[in-house]
């Protein structure tokens, strides 16, 4: 009597495995782009430029802002690579065949880029703290606020690069919406001189909720109690919920066998 071999079971990935690896794959593709280091922070010099120019007094927030700007550019990073990947040479595939998860893969992608640019974004807030005359306090709240900000900005940049078919179009929208939220909201300038009936909105906005938090720390900006909360709980709260969805999201959109 035939008797089959035995079969072994298929070991199952556990949450978030591969994270590490992928993330030092990302790292060693991301520092090969020397060019797009170099050019990653020409918007914000421009801009920081203009400030001081314009109200020398205000460098202190504009480079504060500018941190926080770069953080959030990072979404943008995030985008393009995971839609180049999947689009142009239709790797994520092959990533994704293996014991990497989903989240893995977007979590090493967002996390290999975070620090191939921190360099610049780390050059920004050592001189926001020396211009800024930021307390450690307020120098710590500074990094957990921009963490918070590339967060979020990482998971929406992965959850829209799923929705492109065609890289062509990638540049031109990703650039608008992440330069129109990072620079016209009160980033790079003081939240007072926004329109008051939509300072609501802005604080809903986790870059410029983020600056508006760190303008009251050294004293350029006036929060009363509720705006603090809504700044606050609001750029954890849609933080926490993007970041989950974007787990979700990954795992909902990989392609099966």
């Amino acid at each position: 009597m035939r008797t089959d071999p035995p079969t072994t079971p298929i070991r199952q990935s556990r949450p978030f495995g591969g994270t590490g690896a992928f993330l030092w794959t990302e790292v060693l593709v991301q520092a090969h782009e020397s060019l797009a280091m170099a050019t990653s922070m020409v918007t914000q010099t421009v801009l920081l430029v203009f400030v001081y120019i314009l109200n020398p007094g205000l460098i202190g927030v504009a480079l504060i802002g500018a941190v926080l700007f770069s953080a959030f550019t990072l979404g943008q990073r995030v985008l393009n690579e995971a839609a180049y990947i999947r689009i142009d040479h239709k790797a994520n595939d092959l990533y994704l065949a293996g014991p990497m998860t989903p989240e893995g893969y977007f979590l090493g992608m967002a996390g290999g880029i975070l620090i191939v640019y921190l360099a610049p974004i780390a050059l920004l807030g050592a001189l926001a703290v020396l211009v800024a005359h930021l307390s450690l306090t307020t120098s710590l709240a500074l990094l957990g606020l921009a963490g918070l900000v590339w967060l979020f900005a990482a998971s929406i940049g992965y959850i829209f690069s799923t929705f492109f078919r065609d890289n062509r179009a990638i540049w031109a929208y990703a650039s608008l919406f992440f330069n129109v939220f990072g620079v016209l909201p009160p980033v790079f300038y003081p939240l007072g001189f926004f329109p008051a009936a939509l300072r609501p909105v802005a604080l809903l906005m986790p870059p410029s909720a983020a600056a508006a938090l760190l303008q009251s720390r050294i004293g350029e900006t006036t929060l009363s109690t509720g705006q603090t909360e809504l700044a606050l709980f609001g750029l954890i709260a849609e933080t926490a919920l993007v970041f989950l969805f974007a787990i979700y999201w990954a795992r909902r959109t990989v392609r099966g066998p």
